[in-house]
């Protein structure tokens, strides 16, 4: 056993202080560590929202780019009948030879 002098008072106070002072910093480390991890994981939510955002913007261009290539590709006087169609750009025609039809089953 070692004996009871100054120097093993001394030594005996740093080693209680150093203790001490392990156990009081835990806390702060911990915490420390948790925002640590905290702030990266909030970093990498953002990179994978990025990502997925940049995914949609690739597949908003392929999609428009198809859209133009279908556009491209109609043969032009199916596409000039189909805009007549839709836009009925031939009623007046239609009413036209209507009203002659019509006027040729009353002149008999």
């Amino acid at each position: 056993m070692a004996q009871n002098t100054e120097v093993n008072s001394q030594i005996t106070d740093a080693v209680t202080q150093a203790n001490v002072n392990v156990l009081a910093q835990s806390p702060a480390m911990a915490m420390g560590s948790l925002f640590q991890t905290m702030a990266h994981s909030t970093g990498v939510l953002f990179e994978n929202t990025i990502s997925a955002q940049q995914q949609q913007n690739a597949l908003a261009q392929a999609g428009a780019n198809m859209g133009v290539m279908q556009i491209y590709s109609v043969d032009t006087m199916a596409d000039a009948a189909g805009t007549e169609k839709v836009s009925q750009a031939g009623v007046a025609d239609n009413m036209t030879s209507m009203l002659a039809t019509l006027q040729a089953f009353q002149n008999r």
